[in-house]
C-alpha cells in the first residue's frame, strides 16, 4: 500500500514516490512537540505523560532520554541564537534552555494570574515568541497537574523579545493549539481543537500579522478536519502547509486547498524539519517518533 494519498497533481512535486515512512522509536504515551537542532544534528521531542523530553540522533539514529523530569513539556522552538524554547505544562510556563544548561522562566503569568498550561511556540524572526495556552495540562494528572483555571479564557500571546512584556494576541478562539507563521511572517495560523470541551468545528484560522509585527487582525477560516485535529503544523517557503490529523500529514496551499496526505498508522500529533536540506520531515505520533523524506522540504 502506498504511503501517499495524491488528491492534486502539484502534491506529487513535493514527495518521492518510493521514499517510504520509517518508524524510528516507538514506547511514549503521547509524543508531542518536535524541534530539530542543527548544532547538535539532533531531533527533541516530548512525551508528555511520561515527563521526558526525548532526544534522537541524527548521525546514529540513538534514541536517548534528554530531560527528565521535564515540567510536563509540549511544544519546542528555536530562538535566533539556537536557543530551545518550551512550553511546560507543569510549570506552566515558557522556559528557555540556555547556553550554560539551565532553564531560564520567559513568561508564566498574564496580568499577575498564572497561564494555563502553555501548548506550541514559534519564534519570530524579531525575536519575539508567540504561544497558546490552552487548559490541557491542567485538565487532568495525565499530562500535567490538574487545577483550575486562573485566567478563565484560553488566548494566544507574544513576549517581545527585548522587554520581555507579554501581550495577548489572539482572544477569539476557544482551545488555541498549534501555531505557525507563514515564511515571510505575514501570515499566522493558528488550529483551534476547542471540540475537546464544547460543539464546535475542528478548524484552523488564519491571521494577517500586522507591519509591525505587533498584533494580528482579519482572522478567518482556513481550513476543516474530518479526521481529528489540526494539532501540529509546519510551513515552507513555497506557501505549503503540512499539517497534522488523526490518519495522516497533509498538505495544504495558502488557498486552502488540500492536495494530499501522507498515512500514518497512529495519531499524528505534530510534525517538524530537519536534516541537512531540510527535506525530512520528522513525525510525532501517539506512541511513536515516525520520519520521512521529501522531495522538497521547508526550504523548497
Amino acid at each position: 500500500m502506498s504511503d501517499y494519498v495524491v488528491l492534486d497533481p502539484r502534491f506529487q512535486a513535493l514527495i518521492v514516490p518510493h521514499a517510504k515512512l520509517e518508524k524510528l522509536w516507538t514506547g511514549a504515551r503521547w509524543g508531542e512537540g518536535p524541534v530539530y537542532v542543527p548544532a547538535a544534528k539532533h531531533l527533541l521531542w516530548s512525551d508528555i505523560p511520561n515527563d521526558r523530553v526525548m532526544r534522537y540522533d541524527e548521525t546514529s539514529g540513538a534514541v536517548s532520554v534528554f530531560e527528565h523530569p521535564c515540567g510536563y513539556q509540549n511544544g519546542h522552538a528555536l530562538d535566533g541564537q539556537g536557543r530551545v524554547v518550551a512550553c511546560e505544562h507543569g510549570g506552566r510556563r515558557i522556559s528557555r534552555l540556555d547556553h550554560d544548561g539551565e532553564w531560564r522562566t520567559l513568561a508564566d503569568r498574564f496580568g499577575g494570574k498564572r497561564l494555563n498550561s502553555p501548548n506550541d511556540v514559534v519564534v519570530k524572526s524579531d525575536g519575539s515568541i508567540w504561544f497558546t495556552d490552552p487548559t490541557y495540562g491542567i485538565d487532568s494528572h495525565y499530562e500535567g497537574h490538574k487545577a483550575p483555571s486562573e485566567l478563565g479564557v484560553s488566548n494566544v500571546y507574544r513576549i517581545d523579545g527585548a522587554t520581555g512584556d507579554i501581550t495577548a494576541v489572539i482572544t477569539d478562539m476557544v482551545k488555541p493549539n498549534g501555531l505557525a507563521f507563514s515564511a515571510d511572517e505575514k501570515l499566522l495560523f493558528v488550529g483551534d481543537t476547542g471540540a475537546t470541551h464544547v460543539d464546535m468545528k475542528r478548524i484552523m484560522k488564519v491571521y494577517d500579522v500586522s507591519a509591525d509585527g505587533l498584533s494580528v487582525a482579519n482572522g478567518r477560516f482556513f481550513a476543516e478536519s474530518d479526521a481529528g485535529f489540526f494539532d501540529g503544523f509546519r510551513t515552507t517557503t513555497e506557501d505549503i502547509l503540512w499539517t497534522s490529523t488523526a490518519d495522516s500529514v497533509r498538505a495544504y496551499l495558502f488557498d486552502g486547498t488540500l492536495i494530499g496526505k501522507i498515512l500514518i498508522p497512529e495519531f499524528v500529533s505534530n510534525l517538524t524539519f530537519g536534516g541537512r536540506k531540510r527535506n525530512r520531515l520528522y513525525i510525532t505520533a501517539q506512541t511513536s517518533l515516525y520520519a520521512i523524506y521529501l522531495a522538497r522540504g521547508a526550504w523548497g
